[in-house]
């Protein structure tokens, strides 16, 4: 009884006009984000503001500037110069090195304010979200609460009760932040944890503690950024105003809160005073401000 050996199928050439398919492949998340903020001219120009502001900070002690500290009993209110480009104070010091001095104070209540709020904020919100029940009533309820006083009363009574100084100044600003990232922490997890992923893991029997740190929180981040970009200009503002009132930076460091105070009255015989720091806190905010909802399309699925 003889075997029938079936002979192997033809390989079927490509023809000439054939059309291969083509796999296509997704660029990473982050060229996909980097193309989304090229196309928005308006958040580039605010990165390069925030980005100028922050050089000038950080190269402030390398810069060859005078001293903030320093006056000159006979250069007091002179105006802008060769000397003295943007103009001297009431004590004869150059308004120039106290700018870029003063960007340190603000940018660094913005930042370290912003991060306050979030890691305290967060993880109360994550954990609202993530037990529900008694625990998210009781967060929630102390959450509306802070919520209720608007933003800067609260900064100022935190700031009042802590004592005048910048450490004080930042912990009171991130304080009265901390119940916006609550909230949005909270959100965001509950429309997260109910996904089909969330739910495949907790049948697998990952722990909770595993599905937090691989699921919850890497997809909660992305809005958690844009707002803490957004967060930064109002802790900037802020800073300016607990300065202000002198609950801020302490004289005679320099602050562009603290710069404004002084300058109100002086506003008819030098008003340069209070030009440069106005100008500046409404430039770093609207840095902060383009960037933030540039980063905010930028990592939206939806937005193309």
């Amino acid at each position: 009884m003889s075997t029938v050996v079936a002979a192997p199928a033809p390989r079927m050439q490509p023809q000439a006009g054939d059309v291969q398919p083509q796999i296509e492949t997704l660029p990473p998340r982050r060229n996909r984000v980097w193309e989304k903020l090229r196309r928005r001219p308006s958040a580039l120009f605010g990165a390069v503001l925030v980005g100028t502001f922050v050089i000038l900070a950080i190269a402030a002690p390398i810069l060859p500037i005078l001293p903030p500290a320093q006056g000159d009993w006979g250069a007091i209110r002179l105006p802008p110069s060769l000397d003295h480009p943007l103009g001297t104070d009431q004590n004869g010091r150059d308004l120039l090195s106290r700018m870029i001095w003063g960007a340190q104070a603000s940018l660094l209540a913005g930042v370290v304010s912003v991060m306050i709020a979030v890691f305290a904020g967060v993880p109360l919100g994550v954990i609202a979200g993530w037990r529900g029940g008694w625990t998210d009533a009781t967060i929630s309820r102390m959450t509306e609460a802070l919520l209720a006083v608007p933003f800067l009363i609260l900064a100022i009574a935190f700031a009042a009760f802590l004592g005048p100084s910048l450490t004080n100044a930042m912990i009171a600003i991130g304080l009265s932040a901390t119940p916006i990232f609550i909230r949005l922490a909270r959100g965001q997890t509950l429309a997260v944890k109910t996904e089909d992923y969330v739910e495949s893991a907790r049948a697998a029997g990952v722990g909770q503690l595993s599905i937090l740190a691989r699921y919850i929180l890497p997809n909660i981040a992305p809005p958690i950024i844009v707002q803490a970009t957004l967060t930064v200009a109002t802790a900037i503002i802020a800073e300016a105003s607990l300065s202000f009132l002198g609950l801020g930076q302490q004289p005679p460091a320099p602050s562009w809160g603290a710069m404004l105070n002084t300058a109100k009255n002086f506003m008819e015989q030098a008003p340069w005073m209070a030009m440069w720091p106005g100008a500046a806190i409404f430039l770093v905010v609207l840095g902060f401000n383009l960037f933030g909802d540039g980063l905010r399309d930028a990592l939206d699925p939806r937005e193309s």
